[in-house]
C-alpha cells in the first residue's frame, strides 16, 4: 500500500479551497464531482511534492457525511493505492479490519474500483489501484 491523497470532510468545499489555495499554495487539480454512491462532493487539489488533498462534502442532507460532520470538520480518511482493491481488502479482512464499504466504482476516479475500511484508533482508510481523476483541470 502506498499513500495517495489525505480526505478531509468539510460543510463546503469552496470555503475550505480558500484555505488550501490561499495559505497553503495548493491548486485545483479537478472540477468537483458528484460521487453519487458515496452522497458526497469531491474535489482533489495538489501541490509539486506533495500529497493530494481530497476535500468532500455532502450532497445533500441525508448523506452519511452530514453525521460525520456534527463532530467537526477535519480528516475522514487516507487514501491508499493498491494494486488490488478487491483482493487488498480481502486480506485486511484476514486480519480483522472492519469494511465500511464493499468495492464498488467510484465517480471520482472515472468508475475504478473503491473500498473503505475502518482499522481501529479513528483510522478509516480508502483503497483505489488507479491513478484516474475524473474532471482534471489542464
Amino acid at each position: 500500500m502506498q499513500l495517495d491523497h489525505i480526505c478531509l470532510a468539510v460543510r463546503k468545499i469552496d470555503r475550505a479551497r480558500v484555505v488550501l489555495t490561499t495559505l497553503l499554495g495548493y491548486t485545483a487539480k479537478t472540477e468537483k464531482v458528484e460521487n453519487s454512491r458515496q452522497q458526497v462532493v469531491v474535489q482533489f487539489f495538489s501541490k509539486a511534492g506533495e500529497l493530494d488533498i481530497k476535500l468532500i462534502e455532502p450532497s445533500h442532507r441525508q448523506s452519511p457525511l452530514v453525521d460525520f460532520l456534527k463532530r467537526g470538520e477535519g480528516l475522514h480518511h487516507l487514501g491508499y493505492k493498491v494494486d488490488d482493491v478487491t483482493e487488498s481488502l480481502a486480506d485486511l479482512k484476514e486480519q480483522g479490519v472492519r469494511v465500511t464499504a464493499e468495492p464498488q466504482p467510484g465517480e471520482a476516479f472515472d468508475e475504478s474500483l473503491i473500498a473503505f475500511a475502518f482499522l481501529g484508533s479513528g483510522l478509516n482508510i480508502e483503497l483505489i489501484d488507479t491513478d484516474k481523476r475524473r474532471s482534471l483541470i489542464d
